[in-house]
């Protein structure tokens, strides 16, 4: 009886622990994504409007998949 007793308490405390670790963990994603600067300020630091513009031709028609059979 006492096997049952001690083995019911170490299986609450441990649905507590895991409910109390998982509670946790959305908050802290909350505060990561918060803590994230936008597109537009990622693109500015990196100074993506003083790149090239490059010309990227479409060669889909010059070398097409072959059909398969």
């Amino acid at each position: 009886m006492t096997r049952f007793i001690v083995a019911s308490f170490v299986v609450l405390a441990l649905i507590v622990a895991a409910a109390t670790i998982f509670r946790g963990q959305p908050r802290a994603v909350e505060l990561s994504a918060a803590a994230m600067p936008s597109l537009v300020d990622l693109h500015t630091m990196a100074g993506v409007h003083r790149l090239p513009n490059q010309d990227i031709d479409d060669q889909s028609l010059i070398f097409p998949a072959e059909a398969k059979q």
